[in-house]
C-alpha cells in the first residue's frame, strides 16, 4: 500500500520544468491524498509556471511513476511556487523565450459559437481576411481540432514547413493560418483526450513562427468542452466574439458560451447574427428563414452589441482562386465583414 512518505520518495527526483531543481529540493510537493480503499492518489504539486507544455509533461511523468509504484489511478493539481522561493532560485529560471502567449503586441480574438453549423468557422476565415485587407497583420489558428475545416474553406493545398525548429504557417490572402487538418493524413478521425489536445493547442502558440501579428483570430470548436477551456487559461486576456443564428434557441445556447468567456473575464466584444436573412436576387424582398431577434437577445444578454447581420448567400469563386468560403471584396457579404472588421479594430483601437 501507497503511503505518504513512499510518494514522496517515488515523486521527490522529478526535476521542475523552469528551475530545473527537484520536487523535493523545492518542496514543491505540497500535499498529497490517499484513498485505499479505491487505491486512488491525488497529489497538488508546486511549480514555476503553470498551463504550460512542460506541466503537461511533468504530469504524465507523475502519472507513469505512481502507477508503476501501485497507485489504480492517479488526481494532479498544480499550482505557481510562492513568490519567495522563485525569488531565491531566479537564476536557476530561464528567462522567458519571447512568444505569442507573453506578447503585448498581438490581440487574441476567439470566435466562439455555443453549437454547431452556426456558421462559427465561415466567419472566423472572412473575418481574418477582412481584417487583413485592412492592412492588419493577421494570423488564424483553425482551433477547432476535432472539426478543423480552415484550410478547406480557404482553398488552401500546401502544407507548413519546418524552419529549424519553427513550423512555418501558411499564408493565404493575407492571413498566416494553422490548422490540426495540417498534420493529419486523409482526413482521419482525431481521437484524443483533453490533455493530448491542450498540448497540440500550446504548440500552436509556441512552436509556430508567427512573426509580428496585430491580430490572432482562434476560431474554436462549438460549446464549452476542453479546447475552449484550454484558450481560456492559456489566453487571460482573450477578447471574444460570440457567432448565433437569429433562432432564439441558438440564442440561448449561444449564450453559454458567452457566459464562460465573461466568468473568466475574457471581454466578448460583441455578437455576429449569421444566417440573419435571404435576400431574393428578383424581388430584393428578405426572408427571415431563421426567425429573427435571436442576436439582438444574446448582445443584450451578454451586455454588448451585434457587431453585424450576414445574409445566407454563397460567395463567388473560380477554379484558379478556388477558395470555397472566402467573399469576395466587392461581395455584398464581403463590404458587411469589411464593415464589421472595421468596428473591431476602432473597438480594440489597433
Amino acid at each position: 500500500m501507497l503511503t505518504d512518505v513512499r510518494i514522496r520518495e517515488v515523486l521527490g527526483g522529478l526535476k521542475e520544468p523552469f528551475l530545473h531543481k527537484t520536487l523535493a529540493e523545492l518542496n514543491a510537493i505540497e500535499e498529497i491524498k490517499i484513498k485505499e480503499e479505491k487505491n486512488h492518489v491525488s497529489v497538488k504539486v508546486q511549480i514555476a509556471r503553470t498551463g504550460t507544455s512542460e506541466q503537461l509533461q511533468l504530469q504524465a511523468q507523475i502519472v507513469n511513476l505512481l502507477k508503476e509504484a501501485g497507485a489504480a489511478t492517479v488526481g494532479i493539481r498544480f499550482s505557481e511556487l510562492p513568490e519567495e522561493v522563485l525569488a531565491a532560485n531566479r537564476h536557476a529560471e530561464p528567462e522567458k523565450e519571447k512568444n505569442l502567449l507573453n506578447s503585448t503586441d498581438t490581440t487574441f480574438i476567439a470566435i466562439a459559437s455555443g453549437k454547431g453549423g452556426v456558421g462559427k468557422s465561415t466567419v472566423s476565415v472572412n473575418l481574418a481576411v477582412a481584417l487583413a485587407r485592412l492592412g492588419k497583420k493577421v494570423g488564424l489558428i483553425d482551433a477547432d481540432i476535432y472539426g478543423f475545416s480552415v484550410p478547406d474553406m480557404m482553398g488552401i493545398t500546401k502544407r507548413p514547413v519546418v524552419r529549424g525548429e519553427k513550423i512555418i504557417p501558411v499564408e493565404r490572402f493575407g492571413v498566416q493560418v494553422i490548422s490540426m487538418g495540417f498534420f493529419v493524413e486523409d482526413n482521419a478521425p482525431i481521437i484524443w483526450r483533453g490533455p493530448m489536445l491542450g498540448k497540440m493547442l500550446n504548440s500552436f502558440f509556441n512552436e509556430v513562427e508567427w512573426g509580428e501579428i496585430d491580430y490572432l483570430l482562434l476560431d474554436l470548436p462549438p460549446g464549452t468542452g476542453d479546447v475552449a477551456l484550454d484558450v481560456h487559461t492559456m489566453l487571460p486576456a482573450c477578447k471574444e466574439i460570440i457567432v448565433t443564428t437569429p433562432h432564439p434557441t441558438a440564442a440561448f445556447v449561444a449564450a453559454r458560451a458567452g457566459a464562460m468567456a465573461l466568468r473568466t473575464e475574457h471581454e466578448v466584444l460583441g455578437v455576429i447574427e449569421n444566417m440573419a436573412y435571404f435576400e431574393s436576387k428578383l424581388t430584393g424582398e428578405k426572408e427571415y428563414v431563421f426567425g429573427r431577434g435571436g442576436g439582438d437577445k444574446l448582445a443584450e444578454e451578454l451586455n454588448t452589441e451585434v457587431l453585424g447581420r450576414l445574409p445566407l448567400n454563397q460567395p463567388d469563386w473560380n477554379d484558379d482562386d478556388f477558395a470555397p468560403s472566402v467573399y469576395q471584396e466587392d461581395h455584398q457579404i464581403g463590404k458587411i465583414y469589411l464593415e464589421i472588421a472595421e468596428k473591431v479594430a476602432n473597438l480594440l483601437k489597433k
